[in-house]
């Protein structure tokens, strides 16, 4: 999970790495997981499962979030989630959001380019 600040209690905070385990020979080919994936961590596959259907495959190793909506939304419970790896929150887990003034986020949104003028 990604910070836009440290939080305050970052010492009790966890971050966990989920694993995706796809069941191929389940899969019906909905593309729902790859879809609804918060962190993109799916794509389709190339190769197709026996019923001709192309699964899915891990496209990003170590950003699943272990949230299990893939498993939620797959109407053939051909995929699953499991805890890779629990760590302490670490630095390079906190997103930096460059610091926008109002005026300046006023200025760029009433651009010309932007706004379709």
């Amino acid at each position: 999970m990604d910070f836009w600040r440290v939080p305050l209690d970052a010492e009790k905070r966890e971050v966990v790495i989920g694993k995706v385990n796809v069941i191929a020979y389940r899969c019906k080919g909905c593309k729902y997981c790859i879809e609804f994936c918060p962190n993109d961590v799916l794509e389709e596959s190339d190769e197709f499962n026996e019923k001709g259907y192309y699964p899915p495959r891990v496209k990003h190793e170590g950003r699943c979030i272990n949230c299990s909506f893939c498993e939620t939304v797959c109407p053939e419970f051909a995929i699953y989630c499991t805890v890779a790896e629990r760590r302490a929150l670490q630095p390079q887990d906190v997103i930096h959001i460059e610091k926008i003034s109002r005026r300046m986020r006023h200025r760029r949104s009433s651009e010309p380019g932007e706004s379709g003028q």
